[in-house]
């Protein structure tokens, strides 16, 4: 089992206590706002607060009553710093941009609105999205809550730091370098990487850019159980996307252990074959089949370059060259190529199972996230340790979800369903039937 910090209920048992007149939208947010105050202080999660305009709209609510289109109605929650929220700080943690106040709301923001949902305010990340912890000189350090000498994640870690420590029942993220599935990893949460392009980004860009799509970049939600992931990923999605609903006993699963750039660390292992296990107990096909995988380390080495150019916008690399159109044109060559493999693969699998990164969560470390050194069965490694594992989906742009399926002592450990591409609402339904054999 993993480390559990709260019973509060989740977003969907939060909505339907408001719908039935059990709990008043004002009394949602206060008692949301009282979570915040007493438990934030030691973590540092929700680090925009907009409280009095959240009592405000609870208050437009009271006494009314849930239209169809709300399955949020009157539901408390907050969203990564980088959407934006109209009077609201948009800052991504780089403080030159502390003055960034938002005219409008983001795309996302909207769309949940309009579900009912009431904002209490912004969670923490760091300078530019960049790093697996949340530390930045407007907002400070966000601390795991299960751990506080450890990092929650990034760069969704305030999402996820405010999920799991019961603050709030529903959060949404970004993710181009595992910055969804990390903080769910790490955590115990639940996240869902989209396909790229199946969410828009719209309100989420880099300050000072004119909101181009990035590319390899996706927002997507973080929840506490996966039936409230699979209701904010349908409430925001651009457009309705297909869902075979197929039952777990037909799941074909490709188990991925580890990657040739980096083993798993056994705590880490231990935890994800238990829910392999589980899923092959309940009638799934679970195989570990190299030769369908397609040649990881080449795709690895060429996600990274992509991923350098999208988040420097392409300013020069760590070698002082910058890339030309023709680098820029042959690297979505390769995508492509990637994502014709991967297709195949998902001709014969349904999903590939395989860890969120190769560790658990990390202690609190103020090295440059390049020059980082993490411990791996007693060695030590790079950042593969966690780009690795993160990069298998990134790069093809398939989506990913994250639950949580075990612990490593008293952290969580985190597993990835991967699915083909627009297979969002299928992967995760499948890892929440995974869950509901794992968890009862």
């Amino acid at each position: 089992m993993h480390p559990q910090l709260t019973d509060q209920p989740g977003a969907i048992a939060t909505a339907k206590m408001i719908a039935r007149g059990e709990l008043s939208p004002l009394e949602a947010v206060d008692a949301a706002i009282a979570r915040i105050e007493a438990l934030d202080g030691a973590i540092n999660a929700v680090v925009v607060r907009d409280f009095d305009r959240a009592r405000t709209a609870a208050k437009a609510l009271d006494g009314k009553a849930p239209a169809p289109h709300q399955p949020l109605f009157g539901l408390p929650i907050t969203i990564k710093e980088a959407f934006d929220i109209a009077g609201l700080p948009t800052t991504w943690g780089i403080e030159s941009c502390a003055g960034n106040i938002a005219k409008r709301d983001s795309a996302v923001v909207r769309r949940l609105k309009a579900a009912g949902a009431i904002f209490l305010g912004k969670t923490n990340v760091p300078p530019q999205l960049a790093d697996w912890q949340c530390d930045n000189p407007i907002y400070g350090r966000t601390d795991n809550p299960h751990d506080p000498a450890r990092s929650p994640g990034g760069s969704s870690g305030g999402s996820a730091a405010a999920l799991a420590s019961g603050m709030v029942a529903a959060e949404y993220g970004s993710d181009i370098g595992g910055s969804i599935r990390i903080p769910a990893h790490f955590s115990g949460v639940w996240g869902h990487k989209t396909t790229w392009g199946a969410v828009s980004s719209e309100g989420h860009a880099f300050p000072g850019s004119d909101g181009h799509d990035i590319a390899l970049g996706v927002v997507g939600p973080l929840a506490r159980n996966g039936e409230d992931l699979a209701l904010l990923l349908d409430l925001t999605l651009d457009r309705p996307l297909p869902r075979r609903g197929k039952p777990l006993t037909e799941c074909r699963f490709l188990y991925l252990d580890q990657h040739p750039l980096c083993e798993v660390d056994e705590s880490v292992r231990e935890a994800v074959e238990g829910a392999v296990e589980a899923a092959g107990k309940a009638g799934a096909q679970v195989k570990q089949d190299q030769h369908a995988l397609p040649d990881l380390a080449a795709a690895h080495r060429d996600y990274v370059k992509m991923l350098q150019i999208a988040m420097s916008m392409g300013a020069p690399g760590p070698g002082g060259k910058v890339a030309t159109a023709a680098d820029w044109f042959a690297l979505l060559d390769a995508q492509a190529r990637l994502q014709r493999h991967w297709a195949a693969l998902f001709e014969t699998y349904d999903f590939v199972l395989a860890p969120p990164a190769a560790i658990p969560a990390f202690a609190h470390d103020l090295t440059p996230m390049n020059l980082r050194r993490f411990t791996v069965n007693g060695h030590e490694v790079g950042s593969e340790a966690v780009l690795a594992y993160a990069g298998l989906a990134t790069f093809p742009a398939l989506p990913s979800t994250v639950m949580p399926v075990g612990s490593a002592g008293h952290l969580p450990v985190g597993m990835q369903v991967i699915g083909p591409l627009f297979g969002d609402r299928d992967c995760v339904a499948t890892a929440t039937a995974i869950g509901q054999v794992l968890h009862g």
